[in-house]
């Protein structure tokens, strides 16, 4: 595929899966550019997240414990390490596509580096993540984002009472890194540090609300979240807040989503990674 088509089918889909396009239009799109619906589908599925990715850290892995549990009426993966001692916790917040797999890979990665990682199903409300995208992009805007915010905060202070030193950090992706600034704005001192992954960002004049140290990954390509960003990183600073902003030049929305072949870049995946951790080891433990 030419960059140019490959630049216009990943904006695309950007406005179907984040814009409220139809889908109707967004498909007949996709196949103008594509050139057939046999074409078209392919690339769809080579820009999306694919369901039957490998996951880089197996359910079954011996080093770690998962289970499921209800966390304030909310269902949720754990993961942590198999040895017994209590853990510092990180909440991992799904995209707009719900707790699937991947987000539970996620969730495993942290246990590897010592967590209890934590991912709630905010879509417990609405009967919890479907199996088809659409729906659960489609359940996601039907969600009251101050109760889903509110039942996060509380999760926070129920989860400190089992962590180590009390502390519990959060991490989300794309819908989910919005999420992460809007718990940073509600929580207080409950939230111990944040990272938030290409989230579109609050408005600016929550800034001032911030407690927590916050760590925001940027993609250089994604226009979208960057309207929203750079108002978010001035206001922080204005507001002398504890803040590391990273923007990673050349790569997509979604870059660390290894489930999307068309959007997943490893290197910028790998450093934002790298990152993530240090900063939860520095304010999480």
């Amino acid at each position: 595929m030419d960059p140019t088509t490959r630049r216009q089918a990943i904006t695309l889909y950007d406005r179907f899966t984040h814009g409220g396009m139809e889908r109707r239009g967004f498909m007949a799109r996709m196949v103008a550019l594509a050139g057939s619906l046999a074409a078209a589908e392919s690339l769809i599925a080579a820009i999306g997240a694919s369901p039957a990715a490998a996951s880089i850290v197996p359910p079954d892995d011996k080093r770690l414990a998962t289970r499921s549990v209800t966390l304030g009426g909310y269902k949720a993966y754990v993961a942590q390490p198999r040895a017994a001692g209590a853990r510092p916790t990180v909440l991992v917040i799904h995209e707009n596509r719900g707790l699937n797999e991947h987000i539970r890979d996620i969730a495993r990665r942290l246990a590897l580096a010592g967590y209890r990682a934590v991912a709630p199903d905010l879509l417990s409300p609405l009967g919890g993540t479907p199996a088809d995208e659409d729906a659960a992009r489609e359940a996601i805007g039907k969600l009251d984002l101050a109760l889903a915010t509110a039942a996060g905060v509380a999760m926070l202070r129920v989860l400190a009472k089992s962590s180590r030193h009390g502390k519990v950090g959060a991490v989300g992706f794309c819908w989910g890194g919005a999420y992460v600034d809007r718990l940073a704005v509600a929580a207080g001192g409950a939230l111990a540090a944040g990272v938030s992954y290409y989230g579109p960002a609050p408005n600016p004049s929550e800034a001032v609300k911030v407690q927590a140290p916050l760590l925001l990954h940027y993609a250089g390509l994604d226009t979208r979240v960057a309207a929203t960003a750079s108002p978010w990183v001035a206001a922080l600073k204005a507001a002398h807040k504890r803040f590391d902003s990273y923007t990673y030049p050349g790569v997509d929305h979604a870059f660390n989503n290894d489930t999307s072949a068309e959007r997943y870049n490893k290197p910028a995946a790998d450093l934002a990674w790298t990152r993530t951790l240090a900063f939860f080891k520095r304010f999480v433990g």
